[in-house]
């Protein structure tokens, strides 16, 4: 049975991207961007909504590659061997291989994948992963916190549940980012301000 891990890049104050949607800031280095391959390494299927597909399938191109650094190329081909399910009702279709639409996110259905998947399964994205969050789907939370605050934009952990989490482990990157791992042991719905 694999696990759901919700992995995202994250600044300080908890947001994945800021006001104006940019997310510039967590453009990874060398030894992050090795620790993101590794990672992805574990997961046989990665859930995505329209918004975070539409950001990854540029994995999928290889004109833009080869001036990269082999640990960028390395990421592609990662990005590449992963099952990918894109839940959109906007999308007609998908331009990548090993990629499958749904019109909508079915818990049950993720329940069924996580029960019959050998390996691993992340869901990234904001939006999708507090749906699963929600869900009690989640299993995993792997934050890389970069040094940076935004002061707004998007909330990279959804702020209408309660997470209790458990540190599983932890890394401090030679330029300052933190890996934070943390099992997911219970979600409830954020208490009211009332």
């Amino acid at each position: 049975m694999g696990k759901l891990i919700y992995a995202a890049n994250t600044s300080l104050d908890g947001y994945l991207e800021d006001a104006s949607g940019a997310f510039d800031w967590s453009v990874p280095d060398d030894e992050v961007h090795q620790f993101w391959n590794d990672h992805e390494r574990g997961i046989g299927t990665s859930l995505y909504g329209r918004r975070m597909y539409e950001t990854m399938r540029v994995w999928e191109d290889d004109e833009w590659l080869a001036d990269e650094p082999a640990v960028v190329q390395q990421y592609a081909q990662v990005w590449r061997d992963a099952d990918k399910v894109v839940y959109s009702t906007t999308l007609a279709d998908v331009s990548t291989a090993r990629t499958r639409l749904e019109p909508r996110f079915d818990p049950d259905a993720v329940r069924r994948l996580k029960a019959q998947s050998p390996k691993d399964l992340s869901v990234g994205g904001a939006t999708l992963g507090a749906e699963a969050f929600r869900h009690g789907l989640v299993d995993e939370c792997v934050l890389v916190l970069h040094p940076v605050t935004v002061g707004a934009g998007k909330p990279a952990l959804p702020t209408d549940v309660r997470l209790d989490l458990e540190l599983l482990d932890h890394r401090r990157f030679a330029n300052g980012t933190v890996y934070l791992r943390h099992a997911v042991r219970s979600v409830a719905p954020a208490a009211s301000a009332d």
